[in-house]
């Protein structure tokens, strides 16, 4: 695959764990969780948990001539309320939070065309923050892949759009 150009996107939506899942089903996207556009370095779990204001994030490294960066757009809306506020799900929190952190303006025209899409049809603002990465801190191993290494845990997103039995 080396001679595809490689880009990152990083979605937060809501609960890592099953994020994660979810778009690692699809070609050419290789994940990472980790803690994204908080307000101090290196970050864990306990200070994510303790309103540290980092967003629970999951990186996410696709080739573009491959898989459509729109295309994960549109999955991140899939999975997601994104009308509700600091809560996905089960999961209440500022770490919930949802939003899309881009890398490229590519990235952000496409969001932006997304976002006045389901804006007009909704006749609501989106809940969502649009902003560039601004830092990204990889999360413990053991929240790596958890839900593979975990086939019971929560998630938020329903099983059967991770490609998985209910």
């Amino acid at each position: 695959m080396s001679r595809f150009t490689q880009e990152t996107i990083y979605f937060a939506a809501g609960c890592f764990w099953g994020a994660q899942l979810y778009f690692d089903q699809f070609e050419s996207v290789k994940t990472q969780v980790g803690y994204a556009n908080g307000p101090t370095e290196n970050p864990a779990y306990q200070d994510v948990c303790a309103n540290s204001g980092h967003a629970e994030t999951v990186k996410v490294m696709y080739y573009s001539e491959i898989i459509a960066v729109s295309y994960l757009i549109d999955r991140f809306f899939d999975v997601i309320d994104p009308l509700s506020v600091n809560k996905q799900g089960g999961d209440i929190g500022v770490q919930y939070r949802t939003g899309i952190y881009y890398t490229t303006e590519y990235q952000k025209e496409c969001a932006e065309k997304k976002f006045a899409e389901l804006e007009a049809k909704l006749g609501k603002k989106l809940a969502v923050e649009l902003k560039p990465i601004e830092n990204f801190y990889p999360a413990e191993e053991y929240h790596q892949d958890y839900l593979r290494k975990n086939p019971g845990g929560y998630c938020h997103i329903p099983r059967s759009k991770m490609g998985q039995p209910e």
